[in-house]
Formats: C-alpha cells, structure tokens, sequence
C-alpha cells in the first residue's frame, strides 16, 4: 500500500513537472512545490475527485464525458490556487496542462501496469 502511493506521488510530480516544462505559463518555484504539489493532486485525485465525478454524473451522460474533464481541470486547478509555488496563468494554459497530465497518466499507468503485471506473474510463477 505505502509503495503504491509512493509511486503515485512520485509519477504525479513527474507529470506535474512535464506540464510545466512544455507550458510557459505554468511554473513551479521549487522542487519541494512541485512534491507538495503532487502529494496534494494526489490527495484530490483520490477523495474528491469521486465525489466531484458522483455529482456531475448526469452531465457526464449528457456532454458524453466531456464533463468530467472539467473536474479534472478543477483538481487541476486547486492543486494550484492552494500550492503557493506553482501556478496557471490563464484558462487555455489550464486545459492543455490537464490534457498533458492525462496523457502523461495514461503513459505512466501503462507503464506502472505492465510493470505491476509482471510481478504479480513472477510471483505465481515462484
């Protein structure tokens, strides 16, 4: 379990600090930001992104999904307005920075997954 949200925090800041390399308008002051920053994306991701995904459910079914992008952008969007250290300077920076940590994610949890899928056969193979 602790490995798990170790390497959850370590990939949420390696995508936070991809976003803010490849956007001019997003910046991280420090390091010690970026991993206060990922713990805090991570802490939302996980309570109350659900929540936030539970009540915008029939819009989700209506805009097919497009509304839960924007809850991405709002947890986006706190880890932000709540982390001093980094920032997103305007709503167009903050869309393509949520499209880069969702395509960021999507490579990383494919990766974590193979990785994860073949311990769990090595294990059942021993």
């Amino acid at each position: 379990m602790l490995r798990r949200l170790l390497i959850s925090w370590l990939a949420n800041a390696i995508v936070l600090a991809v976003a803010a390399v490849l956007l001019t308008k997003m910046t991280v002051a420090s390091a010690g930001d970026l991993i206060v920053a990922a713990a805090l994306f991570g802490v939302l991701n996980t309570f109350l992104k659900p929540i936030a995904r539970l009540i915008t459910l029939p819009f989700a079914v209506i805009t097919l999904g497009l509304a839960w992008f924007f809850v991405s952008m709002l947890m986006l969007y706190l880890t932000q307005a709540i982390v001093s250290g980094v920032k997103i300077h305007g709503f167009w920076t903050l869309v393509w920075a949520t499209i880069i940590v969702w395509v960021a994610n999507l490579v990383v949890d494919a990766i974590i997954g193979t990785w994860r899928m073949g311990r769990q056969r090595a294990q059942a193979a021993a």
